[in-house]
C-alpha cells in the first residue's frame, strides 16, 4: 500500500490528515442536538463536544423527583447517543468510508 511512498510524502499525507481532523472537530463542536423526552417535558441541548448547553424543565415535574430523573436521564442518554453517532458518520465521511468502527 505504502510501497512508493518516501517519508516525506508520508509526513505530508498525515499532516493533511491532522488538518482534516481539526476541522472536523471544530465543525463538530459547531453543531447542536436537541433531544426532547417525556412528550416534550424536558429539552436538552448539547453540542458536538458532548456538553450540555441547555436544559429546560416544564415546571410540573418539579414535584415529581422520580419522573423528572428518569427522564434526564433519557435525555442525557439520548444526546449522547446523538453526538456520537454523529461523531462515528463524520469520522467515516472523513476516512472515504473507511470504516474503523467496524468489529
Amino acid at each position: 500500500m505504502f510501497g512508493n511512498m518516501n517519508l516525506g510524502d508520508m509526513g505530508k499525507m498525515l499532516e493533511g490528515m491532522q488538518e482534516q481532523a481539526k476541522k472536523l472537530e471544530e465543525e463538530l463542536a459547531s453543531r447542536t442536538f436537541t433531544v426532547k423526552t417525556g412528550g416534550g417535558m424536558v429539552r436538552l441541548e448539547m453540542n458536538g463536544k458532548g456538553e450540555v448547553i441547555d436544559l429546560e424543565i416544564d415546571d410540573s415535574l418539579l414535584e415529581d423527583k422520580s419522573s423528572l430523573q428518569i427522564l434526564l436521564i433519557a435525555a442525557m442518554n439520548d444526546a449522547v447517543r446523538m453526538v456520537e453517532d454523529n461523531k462515528k458518520h463524520s469520522a467515516m465521511g472523513m476516512l472515504g468510508g473507511l470504516n474503523p468502527f467496524a468489529s
